[in-house]
């Protein structure tokens, strides 16, 4: 089943776009993202999952070849 808030966000969203290229669109500033480290929860949260991704799968040893 289709969620109908997505539909019509999605129709809203499209509309903006397909009306941004029309010669009398209203001029829209586009925002600048900030650039941040991110809140604490979400960097602590990143090093645990790199932790537990490395002990899951840990990285392979470098292969050497009997001539080095």
């Amino acid at each position: 089943m289709i969620d109908p808030s997505a539909f019509v966000q999605a129709m809203n969203l499209t509309r903006e776009r397909v009306n941004s290229a029309r010669p009398d669109a209203p001029v829209v500033p586009e925002r600048t993202r900030l650039r941040r480290r991110g809140d604490p929860f979400r960097r602590v949260t990143a090093v645990l999952l790199r932790r537990l991704a490395d002990r899951v799968e840990p990285r392979r040893p470098e292969c050497r070849t009997a001539a080095a």
